[in-house]
């Protein structure tokens, strides 16, 4: 069977930026084990089949070149851009059912993209030390004030704090010893941040997830919308400016992103999280399995 792929830059800052990821937008009928094996000959962090649904506008499930996860924001920004692209949809408002629920997805007339993400869940605080050791770093090289804790707004992460961008930067992580605490905490993986930036962003960023294959990925969509939401928690951002927040990613990989992430808040509650960014198509491909 032939199946064509779209490859779309999700997050794009710069041509050469972003995170690639898969699109096959006629993904009716398909078995998992299909979709397995087109996202592990692909080789992106993730890869979406879009499908119809009885409860949504689409269906979309979402697959690491190892294993199906719940929401991807980066694959979510590239479905809809493919859509747009291809005819299927128009600037307007729409619904993705995903393993993680029923998600609202706004496309722009610019073709800006935004993705609602659940409310946020501050989970288990994680033991500085076993992250400080697989991140081959100092507890010195971590804020002592925030917590590594994992947060959700559809996918586990752990926020990892590290003070400044040139200690973020430097980090070569034991990708084994990452997998190994990942597993152990029922996350993705961590996503590594400093609110030094390079420019007029709110955070720097770095995500591990190697548990799902993905030593390092160069922008994601839902970490970071745990990350805005993280910040504004524990007050490192302005709660009366926190409903525009702009984040940098993809630098360490040379593949400059950014990826905005939009809070409802009412005092001191977050009610609601929208994730987007613009993407780049860049090829198709056909994939045969």
């Amino acid at each position: 069977m032939n199946i064509k792929v779209f490859l779309v830059n999700s997050f794009a800052k710069t041509a050469e930026g972003g995170n690639a990821a898969g699109v096959v937008i006629d993904a009716d009928g398909f078995q998992a084990d299909d979709m397995k094996k087109i996202a592990k000959i692909l080789g992106h962090s993730e890869t979406a089949f879009v499908s119809k649904s009885e409860v949504a506008d689409f269906k979309v499930r979402f697959f690491t070149p190892e294993e199906e996860v719940d929401l991807c924001g980066h694959a979510t920004i590239a479905t809809f851009h493919t859509l747009v692209e291809q005819g299927r949809i128009h600037p307007g408002m729409y619904t993705q059912e995903t393993k993680a629920g029923v998600l609202q997805v706004e496309v722009h007339d610019d073709h800006l993209i935004m993705m609602n993400q659940n409310t946020p869940q501050f989970l288990d605080l994680v033991s500085k030390e076993e992250v400080a050791d697989s991140l081959n770093i100092s507890l010195n090289e971590m804020v002592d004030a925030l917590p590594t804790q994992v947060v959700s707004t559809g996918l586990r992460d752990i926020m990892v704090p590290i003070k400044n961008l040139e200690s973020l930067n430097a980090i070569k992580p034991d990708f084994d010893k990452v997998a190994e605490v990942s597993r152990k905490y029922n996350t993705i993986g961590y996503h590594l941040f400093a609110l030094e930036t390079l420019g007029e962003a709110h955070a720097h960023t770095r995500n591990l997830a190697p548990l799902y294959g993905i030593p390092e990925e160069s922008a994601t969509g839902t970490s970071n919308g745990a990350l805005a939401s993280y910040l504004f928690e524990y007050r490192e951002i302005n709660r009366n400016e926190a409903s525009h927040l702009v984040i940098e990613q993809g630098y360490s990989m040379k593949k400059p992103s950014e990826i905005i992430v939009e809070l409802e808040t009412k005092e001191k509650s977050i009610n609601g999280v929208k994730v987007g960014g613009k993407a780049i198509s860049f090829t198709e491909v056909d994939v045969e399995i």
